[in-house]
């Protein structure tokens, strides 16, 4: 990423953001786990080979934060991002065991300004990220406000 500051302009339908590559340890996944999600599956590495996921994996949260990381590290830090009203849709479609490499993009869906909340826009993206051999693991989408760097103009037909 340049040293560029992205502001909701710069959020164009059809943007792709560059996620990952990020190895994910046995240990990162017990540790995790321990603290948030301590199913056996999470925890131990017999317990999770004897699971229908077939090796110690990564809870669904934690691919979640994983995530989360992967899209600060490629445009948020870099941005005038606001926060987020939520997540519209989380999946994970294949299980992350000890040993991934996750990678993806994220692409902007639609952007558009709000009435309601003068200089600021929100931007729709989905989300995916692939193991190492091109099986989809997460799939998201979620909506993200942004300042803008030029101030909506006024009857632009955007609302909020």
């Amino acid at each position: 990423m340049s040293d560029q500051i992205l502001a909701y302009e710069d959020f164009q339908p059809g943007r792709r953001f560059p996620l990952g590559p990020t190895a994910v340890s046995a240990e990162e996944i017990v540790e995790f786990a321990r603290e948030f999600d301590p199913q056996p599956m999470h925890t131990d590495e017999a317990a999770g080979r004897a699971s229908i996921l077939g090796g110690l994996a990564a809870s669904g949260w934690h691919t979640s934060a994983m995530l989360m990381r992967m899209m600060i590290d490629s445009y948020l830090l870099h941005s005038l991002s606001e926060g987020s009203p939520g997540i519209d849709i989380m999946e994970w479609r294949r299980p992350v065991i000890a040993g991934d490499t996750l990678a993806g993009h994220s692409t902007v869906l639609e952007a558009r300004a709000l009435r309601s909340r003068p200089g600021i826009g929100i931007v729709k993206f989905r989300h995916e990220l692939e193991n190492q051999r091109g099986e989809l693991v997460c799939l998201s989408e979620n909506a993200i406000m942004f300042r803008m760097a030029a101030p909506a103009q006024t009857g632009t037909g955007a609302s909020a």
